[in-house]
This record gives C-alpha cells, structure tokens and sequence, in this order.
C-alpha cells in the first residue's frame, strides 16, 4: 500500500454514528416517561352500547371527636355496629369517616370488624392536605 491509499482514511465521518446514537436517546428518554408515570396514555374508542354500572352509594360509618361510632347518623356500639352491617353485601362500599384527633386504636377496631365480617370495598374518608 501506498501513502496515497492511506490518506482517505485519514478522518472518520462521524455524522451517521451522532445521528444513531441521537435516536437510541429519544427511544431510552421516550421509554422512560412512560416507566416513569406507570401508564400509556390512550384516548379510548367510544361506543354507543357500553354497559353502565350502577355506583352503590356505600355504608358510612362515622367517629366522631369523643370517640362515638355512628351508623346511619345513631351512636352506636362495636357490637351493635356489627349487627347493624350483618344484613349487608359484602359487596357494597363502606366508607370510614373518622375523625383525625380520634385514637387510631378506635379505627383500627372498626376495620378489623369489617375485615372479620368479610367486606371487600373498604375507603377512608380523607381530605386535601392545605399547603
């Protein structure tokens, strides 16, 4: 080989390798968002004969500031709370209200009971923090 033929490589082009590896960041950073907030974001189709579900308006149980459970607005006992929700499908929503300065042991009783009682919809009440 000559020096003649060795000259043209005497400088890479670079300009194909920065566009690869431009597009291999687009797809990790694009990935990532999505990794990132848990969900792909999709505008679903609509359809004129989606079945609607009926919303049950759930079970409220309330403990006030004294520590008084209430069920459909009566004081009422641990025990006597248990008779009342006996009847009920397990199936339908409870909603706690308690509270905040309430004893935390007072609410964990109460969700024990309807733990025991085999309820599968159980929510705690909460409201927006203020900033």
């Amino acid at each position: 080989m000559s020096m003649k033929d060795m000259a043209g490589f005497e400088s890479m082009n670079v300009i194909p390798m920065i566009d690869v590896m431009l597009v291999l960041l687009t797809i990790v950073l694009t990935t990532a968002s999505f990794i990132a907030t848990g969900k792909i974001p999709v505008n679903l189709p609509e359809a004129s004969s989606t079945p609607q579900k009926e919303e049950e308006t759930p079970v409220v149980v309330e403990i006030d500031v004294d520590g008084k459970i209430h069920h459909g607005g009566e004081a009422v006992s641990l025990d006597a709370l248990k008779g009342r929700l006996a009847g009920e499908k397990r199936e339908r929503p409870i909603l706690l209200r308690a509270d905040r300065r309430v004893q935390f042991q007072l609410a964990v009783d109460v969700l024990d009971l309807l733990k025991e009682m085999r309820f599968q919809k159980l929510a705690i009440q909460t409201e927006t923090r203020r900033s």
